[in-house]
């Protein structure tokens, strides 16, 4: 605020509350100067929510005392931090090797969000829990959320994943589909190696391929849902 802004603010304030009010020339000069050196880098209203005025008279209806300078500026850094908590940085214009401009972009953005010049920039919300209809059939063509391009794309970065979706895909069973008896192994989770130390506890657990009794149980296990689906078919 200018010295403009803070004497319109001063005699805002002094209609509502008579006791901030100087009537001597000289201490109306120093509660400007004072006031002025205290706000001058908060706002007198911004685009998007603040209100020094609001301040004020918030401040008189709830409070039995006087209005001073930090229950203007009290408010506004709540309404800084506020927004700039609610601001998510989006991706700078600038070249990003250009460090400079890329910190500056990020910086005049946060600076324009917590003055009230910009809205926060936020991640866009779920405003709706209706489902694709399409939805359902594309997970029942592809048998999962992730289209099969994109499957093989990621199976050099997960090969343990990428053999077993082959095995299944070639009619074997899933070992990983059943848990290990062995090694106690989840399902889900790969068998482990165990080295027994001398005092009996285990030393190592590195990961390895399904124990055999694993691959029994998981055998086992597709040919009881197999004889399961014929007998479905044939009822």
């Amino acid at each position: 605020m200018d010295r403009r802004e803070i004497a319109a603010l001063l005699a805002y304030i002094g209609r509502l509350d008579p006791r901030t009010s100087r009537t001597d020339k000289a201490e109306a000069g120093d509660q400007l100067a004072q006031w002025h050196e205290l706000l001058g880098d908060v706002p007198m209203t911004t685009p998007h929510g603040w209100d020094a005025r609001a301040a004020a008279r918030q401040h008189i209806r709830v409070s039995p005392y006087p209005v001073l300078p930090a229950d203007i500026t009290r408010p506004w850094e709540s309404y800084r931090r506020d927004r700039l908590a609610r601001h998510t940085d989006p991706t700078p214009g600038a070249d990003p090797d250009d460090q400079a401009a890329w910190a500056a972009e990020l910086v005049g953005t946060r600076r324009a969000v917590a003055t009230g010049s910009a809205q926060p920039a936020q991640y866009r919300a779920i405003t709706s829990s209706q489902l694709d209809p399409d939805l359902k059939t594309r997970l029942r063509e592809n048998g999962s959320c992730i289209p099969p391009e994109v499957r093989v794309a990621l199976a050099p970065y997960r090969p343990a994943r990428a053999a077993r979706e082959a095995a299944v895909a070639q009619g074997q069973p899933d070992a990983l589909g059943v848990r290990c008896e062995w090694c106690q192994a989840q399902v889900g989770e790969p068998c482990r190696r165990r080295r027994v130390a001398p005092d009996g506890g285990a030393r190592e657990t590195a990961p390895r391929a399904p124990h055999p009794g694993r691959l029994d149980l998981a055998a086992a296990r597709q040919a009881q849902e197999v004889e399961q689906a014929q007998q479905s078919a044939l009822a």
